[in-house]
């Protein structure tokens, strides 16, 4: 067997060793290993035990203890006691999307087609807040939106509020506030669609005769439909389930669902509800995504 390891090839060159084809088949397995072990350590375990959690015994306590009951009864009764802050959540990560869209999207074109030279400054603008804590980035729109600020002032001025008008600790602060802070998630994907768009289609609409607006449905739109719908996720995804924006420019009455998880675990250290709420709210935020998805023309993606 040595010897016909060695005979000579059509070209006069030894064959090649044979190809260990067992080791080649182990080694993306091994690769995908550590962030494998990662996400069952951080993610799977702790979600297994949130939602034994949710049907722990709600008459429990920290103190007394948690009996395993299957009280699949507190999935109900939690979404029947904090239905309007479920979809007050809902409401408000909406309207904060639209308005990102009116926002983010001129601003995702304008740097990917028309900066020039400008481009990575406007990206650096655009990234820069993330730089700082998102608890400092809410505290300073707390004192933006203060009635004592240079905008109230102004908005009265102007008569757009009344005399004793104001923002904060209203449902247009929160709006604002989660407007603010996750338009950098939106602005980021679609850029990296728009910055891929050959401007010769946009010409060759224009020779076709196409206006700009039909321009812009037909080309720039569909082409942008991939950065378009993940930036959109990523958007409302956190937006829904936020709390800071709620807790620190609003009041109660504008709490959305994340701060009464955070009081359920936290404050009244009733953990059946808490964990009953955030699986609602997962599951919730899945069927959203999975009918955006599908009426967006990706099931593929699924």
């Amino acid at each position: 067997m040595s010897a016909l390891a060695h005979v000579p090839t059509s070209a006069g060159k030894p064959a090649p060793p044979p190809v260990r084809r067992g080791r080649n088949r182990l080694l993306p397995y091994l690769l995908l290993l550590p962030g494998a072990v990662w996400l069952f350590v951080f993610f799977a375990l702790p979600l297994v035990q949130l939602a034994s959690a949710s049907l722990y015994d709600p008459a429990g306590s920290l103190s007394t203890g948690y009996a395993m009951t299957w009280a699949f009864s507190n999935y109900p009764d939690a979404l029947q006691a904090y239905w309007p802050q479920f979809s007050r959540s809902f409401l408000y990560s909406a309207i904060a999307l639209v308005l990102a869209l009116l926002m983010g999207y001129p601003l995702a074109y304008a740097i990917a087609q028309k900066a020039g030279r400008w481009k990575n400054l406007l990206l650096v603008a655009v990234v820069a807040p993330m730089f700082t804590s998102f608890l400092v980035r809410t505290l300073a729109w707390k004192t933006i939106l203060s009635d004592n600020g240079a905008l109230v002032g102004l908005l009265r001025d102007v008569h757009l509020l009344g005399p004793d008008g104001r923002l904060l600790a209203t449902p247009i602060a929160v709006v604002l506030g989660l407007t603010y802070n996750f338009l950098p998630f939106l602005v980021l994907p679609l850029y990296a669609s728009l910055e891929r768009l050959d401007p010769r289609l946009l010409e060759a609409a224009s020779d076709l005769y196409a206006s700009p607006a039909r321009a812009f449905a037909k080309v720039t739109l569909p082409l942008s439909m991939p950065g378009l719908i993940a930036g959109t996720l990523l958007f409302f995804i956190p937006a829904t389930g936020d709390y800071i924006n709620a807790e620190l420019l609003g009041t109660p009455n504008e709490y959305m669902i994340g701060n009464v998880i955070d009081s359920a675990f936290l404050v009244r250290l009733d953990y059946p509800q808490g964990a009953a709420l955030s699986f609602l709210l997962m599951a919730a935020i899945l069927a959203i995504v999975f009918v955006y998805l599908r009426r967006a023309g990706t099931e593929d993606v699924l």
